[in-house]
């Protein structure tokens, strides 16, 4: 994955390979691959997209836990990349794992055949859904909304873009790969941006209610930095109903929409919404 016939710096390649290999739910590849899958695509065609989203999400997490940012010591019950390779190499790190991700993209196309339109596409989506209108923006409000200024509404602009478009980006490149119509590409979209804050609310439950080891980071995290979540606002059980009925929604959106297999789609929705980590 992270292979070059160039000369790379060893502190370099260990410090992204700490992180990208560090474990974890590997939500978004999976979405690839599944969406994929459902339309009875080519799902090795689709890993190097698996693969590329993995490393956009790794890079994410390495340069929000920096100091500047959300000030992480733990990530994944490991310390912290900055903590071990220090805070210059870590921001190396997730700028070689943003880089690379556009790299392996092209690969569906030069090893697995993949239209070249196709790749095109998905490279200008993820530049667009991981870029300053989609995650990263996301992140640049969550960021504003620490200073004292996130209603409810920016909460969830915040959880929709930091969030729901990368596994919206997921979903969708997955059915390209497939040859999705342009209704599916719509479903998924649906799907992946309810799927997204339904996540992101469940992950402001666990912060309360979840189990240390599992979660893999100090419960109440978020309440000890002083951020905003979804129980702050509306409460904690009337989070877990607006997870539930977020996660309906998903599913209805799928239901229609002719997929071959639409009950990989339905599984996981569920499975994320009673997930204890």
């Amino acid at each position: 994955m992270l292979e070059s016939q160039r000369i790379v710096p060893e502190p370099l390649t260990q410090s992204m390979l700490y992180s990208l290999m560090a474990g974890g739910k590997r939500l978004r590849p999976i979405c690839v691959l599944m969406a994929c899958d459902s339309l009875n695509g080519n799902t090795q065609a689709a890993e190097p997209v698996a693969c590329a989203v993995e490393m956009i999400h790794t890079y994410s997490l390495v340069h929000d836990d920096l100091p500047a940012m959300d000030n992480d010591d733990f990530r994944r019950g490991k310390p912290t990349n900055h903590k071990v390779f220090g805070e210059a190499m870590a921001i190396l790190a997730g700028d070689g794992l943003l880089t690379r991700a556009f790299q392996c993209i092209v690969q569906s196309t030069r090893k697995h055949g993949v239209p070249a339109d196709v790749s095109l596409s998905i490279v200008e989506e993820l530049a667009e859904f991981a870029g300053m209108s989609g995650m990263v923006g996301g992140q640049a409000a969550d960021m504003l909304g620490e200073q004292g200024i996130t209603t409810l509404d920016q909460l969830e602009y915040i959880h929709m873009h930091k969030t729901s478009d990368l596994i919206v980006f997921s979903l969708r490149s997955g059915g390209r790969i497939a040859g999705a119509s342009e209704l599916q590409l719509q479903a998924l979209t649906t799907y992946g941006s309810k799927l997204g804050l339904a996540f992101q609310i469940q992950d402001d439950v666990l912060d309360i209610i979840g189990d240390e080891t599992m979660l893999g980071k100090p419960k109440g995290s978020d309440v000890k930095s002083g951020k905003v979540t979804y129980p702050y606002f509306i409460g904690l059980e009337e989070s877990k109903r607006e997870v539930e009925r977020l996660t309906e929604e998903a599913k209805s959106a799928i239901i229609n929409a002719g997929f071959n297999k639409p009950e990989l789609l339905l599984g996981m929705a569920d499975y994320l919404m009673k997930r204890d980590h």
